[in-house]
């Protein structure tokens, strides 16, 4: 059956080590809208991380929408118009925030316009987050976010040794009250239990008609799993973690050959 959506994750997939689009996936890409199949990006990073992607490959028609923070947030990308939304509520900033400070991590919360941290030493990583994604950093005291903030998904932010042993402490009745993903080796993400990469993309495909065989999703890391085991075809880029190698139903070459214009060649241009 023929691919009509593509879910493409960004960093470490769509993008090349040197955070750049390659022309030949620009080129891919192109072609592949030009052939009638629907592109989305599909991202842990906020909007405001993804606008110049959105710009830079010509996303911004009526027909086009975008998924953010690990699919919390489902919209159209011309009109703003909200497809689904999965946030996070006061109760769970409380919740996280002293499980953070239980199990010895950092952490930020990020709404839809700035970073929040509630610690006074502001980790590089949260530094890192606001310099990656465009957004500001703010310092509130944890009073301060639970009474002013609404929360679309909180990060536990550490050096990666640290960050595992963090997680390591977490009990299973934390992670089973939320979508928790690690996005990166430094980056652990906690999400209504509700949002996922996969689950946005079965509500976008059947706000569009489009069934699930006839999806695509191509990504690297492990909040990218959810996505490629509901995809018709999930793909893993060649530097794909192992764990997203073998949920895959297809490998690619990395990001840095180009992997998503090789794998829409294969798929849908050589059709």
């Amino acid at each position: 059956m023929a691919i009509k959506l593509v879910a493409i994750d960004i960093d470490g997939t769509l993008l090349n080590n040197h955070h750049e689009v390659t022309p030949e996936v620009k080129q891919a890409l192109k072609k592949a809208e030009d052939r009638g199949v629907t592109i989305v990006l599909c991202t842990g990073r906020p909007l405001p991380g993804v606008q110049p992607l959105l710009n830079e490959l010509a996303l911004l028609k009526e027909t086009d929408y975008v998924i953010t923070y690990n699919g919390s947030l489902v919209q159209n990308t011309q009109t703003g118009a909200v497809i689904s939304r999965y946030g996070l509520s006061s109760d769970d900033f409380i919740t996280v925030e002293a499980m953070a400070r239980r199990v010895g991590s950092h952490l930020h919360v990020i709404d839809e316009k700035f970073i929040y941290t509630p610690n006074r030493d502001i980790s590089p990583y949260t530094v890192h987050e606001s310099s990656l994604v465009g957004m500001a950093i703010k310092y509130r005291s944890p009073e301060e976010i639970m009474a002013q903030v609404e929360p679309v998904k909180m990060m536990m932010i550490d050096e990666p040794d640290i960050l595992d042993q963090a997680i390591a402490k977490l009990p299973e009745s934390f992670k089973e009250q939320y979508t928790t993903v690690k996005s990166a080796d430094f980056y652990y993400e906690i999400l209504n239990k509700e949002a996922s990469k996969g689950a946005a993309i079965a509500k976008l495909a059947a706000h569009l008609g489009i069934k699930q065989e006839e999806i695509m999703a191509i990504g690297d890391n492990e909040n990218d799993l959810s996505m490629i085991e509901y995809a018709g075809v999930g793909v893993a880029m060649g530097n794909a973690t192992p764990a997203v190698k073998e949920a895959a139903d297809v490998l690619t070459t990395s990001n840095e050959e180009h992997g998503v214009a090789e794998i829409i060649k294969q798929y849908i241009l050589e059709k």
